[in-house]
């Protein structure tokens, strides 16, 4: 994403090139299927508009990507025992739910991938520090929330790649089953 400090006006043309993103992967099916052309046309808005706000249409994926990346792992959302980290499964499974049509297309290229395992070195990091806390008699504990952690990435991937018979809700019950069985 190219502006800093978005005006109003800014984070509207923004917001409507988002929307106007979401529209066409939805109809696409396919990133690479979806022109800047195409884009401002639907959006009805100048290129130069487009090219103010983001570099090409992957830079408007990676943006959706951002998004979830900051809100799961700000500063604000601090992980102090374990009922904070189960809540904050049930706020990753929201966050990926909100725009779960666009990362299933997202996701379905290899590129994608990258944001999960971003996702997951985060997530594993916040969850550590809170581990940490009550749980420092376990000389395994980096390696258990790792081996964890990539065990839910895994999952996810199979999800939206449509490979998984089970929904983003089955999954985070299990995954906070999981966790209580391997941290108790």
């Amino acid at each position: 994403m190219k502006v800093q400090g978005l005006n109003s006006s800014s984070r509207k043309t923004q917001e409507l090139i988002k929307k106007t993103f979401a529209e066409l992967i939805n109809e696409k099916k396919s990133l690479n299927k979806i022109t800047v052309t195409e884009l401002v046309k639907r959006a009805d808005i100048t290129r130069g508009s487009f090219y103010t706000h983001y570099d090409d249409i992957y830079d408007v994926a990676n943006d959706y990507q951002l998004e979830t990346i900051e809100l799961l792992v700000s500063e604000d959302n601090i992980l102090y025992d374990k009922k904070d980290i189960i809540n904050y499964f049930d706020d990753i499974i929201l966050c990926l739910k909100r725009n779960e049509k666009i990362y299933k297309m997202l996701l379905s290229s290899a590129d994608s991938i990258i944001f999960l395992e971003k996702l997951n070195k985060m997530a594993s990091r916040k969850i550590l520090y809170a581990l940490r806390n009550y749980s420092s008699k376990n000389p395994y504990l980096e390696l258990d929330v790792y081996f964890f952690m990539d065990g839910i990435m895994a999952e996810l991937i199979k999800y939206f790649k449509n490979q998984s018979d089970y929904t983003l809700d089955e999954l985070n019950e299990n995954f906070k089953k999981w966790f209580e069985k391997i941290f108790n």
